[in-house]
């Protein structure tokens, strides 16, 4: 079993209740995270359609050594929205090269995932000692100060692009206020590139996408005693060449009412009518260096793929 670390999740019944009655309708991402929706990330990242996952690990693989010499020995790695750890430990055998000890502690919202973490982590990485820590980002970041140390902090899968501009910013901010002189900070962000690309990559041919963006109206069912006929909607993925990110929506196929009762709400669709469920901002390399700027960072080295389609970002406190 995996002990309750420094902090806990909240309820989202307030967070379902002020999307559902907005206009437009919204449902935030991080919901998608239970325990049947991280099980089908991890499908969606084994897609062909799904580049990011191996173009980032692509890029670990062979730089891994270098950013532990960039960084130094004798820190502790905090991963933020560590999902499973699919990547991770590539970068956790490069430091137990230089370092006698390799703390790691995974943080994320989902009590599943961070369960397949330590068994993956435990399993590929033995010399490391793994401390998961479930949280709510909404919370703030101040479980950051008690993890004694210098710190390496991950924020990998470019999980920043499900954030406005303005938000990405004030998080990342947010993060920068709790480390100390000496702690670094390694970024990925996805990049600019064709739509033909893009659009695959949140729209799959085997449809696990659709499903796992669905899977939202399934855990509301099921945690808000909610009615949602998930058949009667439809997955879009489309992409916003005037915000330059993918956008997720669920579509209404028909008028529908559909009751929450474990909240005391009725939300009523017309047909045609959407539900934004994700966005996903691609970058620039210039674009993602200004917004480590604004949050406070200094500048560091950046690592890319062969075909310059993702990045890490190493930004130092």
């Amino acid at each position: 079993m995996i002990a309750r670390e420094l902090i806990s999740v909240p309820s989202f019944a307030t967070e379902v209740e002020q999307g559902l009655t907005s206009h437009p309708k919204t449902l935030p991402s991080k919901l998608f995270y239970d325990a049947a929706g991280s099980a089908l990330f991890e499908q969606i990242t084994e897609l062909p359609e799904y580049y990011l996952t191996r173009t980032e690990l692509g890029i670990l693989q062979k730089h891994a050594s270098a950013m532990a010499r960039a960084v130094g020995p004798e820190v502790t790695i905090v991963e933020l929205g560590a999902g499973t750890a699919t990547k991770t430990c590539t970068l956790l055998r490069a430091f137990a090269t230089r370092q006698m000890r390799v703390m790691y502690f995974p943080v994320d919202i989902s009590w599943a995932a961070l369960t397949e973490a330590r068994e993956r982590v435990s399993k590929e990485s033995p010399q490391t000692c793994i401390r998961p820590v479930v949280a709510d980002f909404s919370n703030g970041f101040g479980f950051l100060r008690d993890i004694p140390g210098r710190k390496l902090v991950l924020y990998l899968g470019s999980s920043i692009g499900n954030f406005e501009t303005d938000a990405a910013i004030s998080m990342l901010r947010s993060v920068r206020g709790e480390l100390s002189a000496g702690d670094a900070f390694l970024l990925g962000t996805d990049l600019a590139k064709d739509p033909a690309i893009l659009v695959p990559a949140y729209d799959d041919a085997q449809n696990v996408t659709a499903e796992f963006n669905k899977n939202i109206l399934r855990r509301i069912n099921r945690e808000l005693d909610a009615d949602f006929d998930v058949d009667s909607f439809r997955h879009i993925a489309r992409w916003n060449a005037v915000h330059s990110r993918m956008e997720m929506h669920l579509e209404s196929l028909q008028p529908q009412m559909v009751n929450l009762r474990a909240i005391n709400l009725r939300v009523k669709l017309a047909n045609g009518e959407r539900i934004h469920t994700e966005n996903s901002y691609k970058y620039t390399l210039a674009g993602a260096r200004e917004m480590l700027d604004a949050a406070g960072f200094s500048p560091g080295k950046t690592w890319l793929d062969r075909k310059k389609w993702f990045a890490l970002h190493l930004a130092g406190v």
